[in-house]
């Protein structure tokens, strides 16, 4: 499945989430899809985005690690249907607005709950969703720039005349 529909899945399933075990399940879910798709760019992705992409699954996976969800069902890893990131763009911006929604939700949880041990996940998996996000900016910006380097079309020299 390609990266932009998975966020959509992801985002939908994270605004749906009530319960704090449900929200920790659906952030664990998010970041499992940034270390996905990073890991992806990391192998396929335009070569000015590699290293950042290379950085951006390892963010993910200590964002994976700051969580203990409750049990996924086998299959249930969403991730796992990545097959393709058609529009690197539209899929990081995406992936941006996800992981700042996590943030937003995990800050909730962690605000709400009386138990000591899921606070302490929620602020360590801030903090990891946040440097995805960094990783996910960094990476836009190479995009922009790569982009005003290239020229917009054919360049025609009038002064040359015909050849």
């Amino acid at each position: 499945m390609d990266a932009v529909r998975l966020i959509g899945v992801c985002r939908h399933a994270l605004a749906q989430s009530r319960a704090e075990w449900d929200t920790v399940a659906e952030a664990w879910q998010a970041q499992a899809l940034a270390q996905a798709i990073g890991g992806h760019l990391a192998l396929t992705g335009p070569p000015e985005l590699r290293a950042e992409a290379r950085g951006l699954a390892e963010s993910g996976g200590r964002g994976c690690g700051a969580l203990d969800p409750v049990e996924l069902p086998i299959g249930a890893v969403r991730a796992a249907q990545l097959t393709e990131v058609a529009d690197v763009r539209a899929a990081l911006t995406g992936l941006g607005i996800l992981l700042g929604e996590v943030g937003i939700a995990l800050v909730g949880v962690g605000c709400a709950t009386d138990v000591d041990g899921l606070y302490w996940q929620c602020i360590e998996a801030v903090d990891a969703a946040d440097e995805s996000g960094d990783r996910v900016r960094g990476m836009l910006r190479r995009l922009t720039v790569r982009e005003q380097e290239r020229p917009s079309g054919p360049v025609h020299d009038s002064a040359a005349g015909p050849s």
